[in-house]
């Protein structure tokens, strides 16, 4: 009888052993196969085929769902509550659950409404933007995005340590691929919550735009010269008002605003509209500007505020084409202009140069310059509220822009502005987006001209492990003065400051600020390899550095300030004041990426 009984159990075990097998091939075999799909999905996408997207995700269905059948086989299951080896079981059933959900619940009902969306309907015509598409795949995205959110915790919880490398080597490849998926879905999410509302389909919408001239550099991009409003009617976008900072005036006494901020950059950040993006954070710049131009416009109400720079008008021109300019509808500009060499038609290769130098060689008076500025911004705001054709290149425009720094947008909604803190139009120097091993390079001009447009920078992080258990971070900046050597009087004085400022003509003042990670600690500073006195600052729980530089046309200097006591071991940011420079020629790779623990 003993016998027998030995010979069954083995029997038993032997079949156990073979049906566990099998049901490993089958979800080994499912999930690569769903892998191997995702670039084709992905393609479709991009090609907005939809119906090439529908088929790859019917067939990634079917695997998901094969997968996650085996993965929950009631014989499975049981070998997870195995001693010693039962873990490597359950971390193979949480992925193929994970694997499905996010299929099932997140991609095909993305892609069912992907098929469904008029993808011209999301851009204007006829000066009007339909808010209703966004509106109705709404919900739909914001499901989405919880679903993948929920599946990349469940599987960042376990632990790999106690897993086989057969295991946890495919785990830490599905965790990675999930945090890459959680920030486009997100940000799709939250447009689709946001515009709307900011469309003015739930009423009239008015906003302040910031024309930042990048010739003469601040935190976010450039000194905010021109201003416009725009009004939003139910998608409908109107230009209703412009003018300049110097209009403005002084502010005095100052706008109250955060204390902190205002001993790192100065009261002239709550005096002068041109100041108020001195600090990187753009929601303290956007409030700021906000009741400076209410205050100046009594009755008038602003909703929310948008920067940008020329680099974003040449990104929608690019999209739109070319604009004519034709009359300004101010004689002063229109007679100033007849006796000029300025283009007569703005497209995506000349905007640029010509705000950012052409005009100051062509026009002397600087409030003509500003109403030039915002007149221009008129122009190209009127031709992206009627996009001929193809939209999705006016989208993509948008997305190049915010990704690189040169487009921001606050509310005065606290609900739509704690959406907006989580994206890359945003702008907050604190908070969620500067998690992690956050660092932040900005520039200030101290010229007070438009000599930066003639200054090229690049910025570095070198990380470097000191012995004490902690990271060590050194900011590197390299400036130069690409003036031609005969700036002082071959450029015109408005452009050089003529040393009005104390600034010899020709030369560039630049105040650089190095912000570190939060509970960092600003070490030393050096320029040119030489130790130097920083000036010191806290924003938040992040430690703030500044450093002063000026250089004459041909000069050079490399700055570098140490961030010590660095404890975030993730993949550092670096945040970088966005200027006439393409972003990949200004952020170079980061060196020594090793491991401090």
């Amino acid at each position: 009888m003993p016998l027998i009984i030995s010979v069954v159990l083995l029997v038993l075990l032997a079949a156990t052993g073979g049906w566990l097998a099998h049901r490993a091939q089958q979800i080994r075999s499912n999930l690569a196969s769903s892998m191997s799909l995702l670039p084709d999905l992905q393609a479709a996408v991009v090609a907005r085929d939809t119906d090439r997207a529908s088929a790859v995700t019917d067939e990634l269905t079917e695997h998901t769902t094969a997968a996650r059948s085996a993965g929950t086989d009631p014989l499975w299951k049981a070998a997870g509550l195995l001693p010693f080896f039962g873990q490597n079981f359950s971390a193979v059933s949480e992925v193929t659950i994970s694997a499905d959900d996010v299929v099932t619940r997140a991609v095909a009902p993305m892609v069912d409404k992907f098929a469904a969306l008029n993808w011209n309907a999301l851009t204007p015509l006829d000066g009007r933007i339909d808010t209703a598409p966004l509106a109705g795949i709404a919900p739909t995205l914001s499901a989405a995005a919880t679903t993948v959110d929920l599946s990349y915790g469940r599987l960042e919880d376990i632990d790999r340590s106690e897993l086989l490398p057969q295991i946890a080597g495919p785990l830490k490849e599905a965790v990675e691929a999930l945090d890459e998926a959680r920030g486009p879905i997100n940000g799709a999410s939250q447009t689709a919550e946001l515009l709307p509302p900011m469309l003015g389909a739930e009423g009239t919408r008015n906003y302040l735009v910031l024309v930042q001239n990048s010739a003469e550099v601040r935190a976010t991009g450039g000194i905010p010269g021109a201003l416009a409003v725009l009004t939003v009617e139910d998608g409908r976008i109107s230009l209703t008002d412009q003018g300049s900072a110097t209009e403005l005036g002084r502010f005095s006494p100052p706008l109250e605003v955060d204390p902190e901020q205002e001993g790192i950059y100065s009261s002239r950040m709550a005096s002068f509209m041109q100041s108020v993006n001195l600090t990187p954070d753009f929601p303290t710049a956007a409030s700021t500007a906000q009741q400076m131009w209410q205050d100046r416009h009594p009755g008038s109400q602003i909703d929310g505020v948008i920067a940008l720079d020329p680099v974003v008008l040449a990104n929608i021109l690019f999209a739109t084409g070319p604009v004519e300019l034709g009359s300004f509808g101010d004689p002063a500009i229109d007679s100033l202009l007849a006796e000029t060499e300025l283009p007569t038609a703005l497209d995506s290769t000349n905007v640029v140069p010509t705000l950012l130098s052409d005009v100051y060689a062509q026009i002397e008076e600087p409030v003509l310059q500003d109403a030039y500025f915002a007149a221009v911004a008129g122009k190209v705001f009127g031709a992206l509220t009627d996009v001929q054709g193809d939209g999705k290149q006016l989208i993509d425009a948008l997305v190049t822009s915010a990704g690189q720094g040169r487009l921001y947008v606050w509310s005065a909604s606290s609900e739509e502005q704690d959406l907006l803190a989580q994206t890359d139009l945003g702008g907050a120097a604190l908070g969620p987006a500067a998690g992690g091993a956050a660092f932040g390079v900005y520039f200030n001009d101290g010229t007070g001209a438009k000599m930066d447009y003639y200054v090229r920078r690049t910025v570095q992080l070198v990380k470097s492990c000191p012995g004490d258990g902690y990271s060590l971070y050194t900011v590197k900046v390299t400036l130069t003065n690409t003036a031609p050597a005969d700036a002082a009087t071959s450029l015109p004085e408005y452009v050089t400051g003529g040393g009005a400022f104390g600034v010899d003509p020709g030369r560039v003042r630049t105040n650089t600020v190095g912000y570190g990670p939060a509970q960092a600690v600003l070490q030393r500073a050096r320029v040119d390899g030489a130790e130097v006195p920083v000036g010191s600052f806290a924003h938040g729980n992040r430690p703030v550095g500044i450093l002063t530089t000026e250089l004459g046309p041909g000069e050079t200097a490399t700055l570098e300030m140490d961030f010590s006591k660095v404890v975030q071991e993730t993949e550092p940011v670096l945040d970088v004041t966005p200027t006439v420079q393409d972003p990949a020629d200004v952020l170079l790779p980061t060196e020594g990426l090793q491991s401090c623990g």
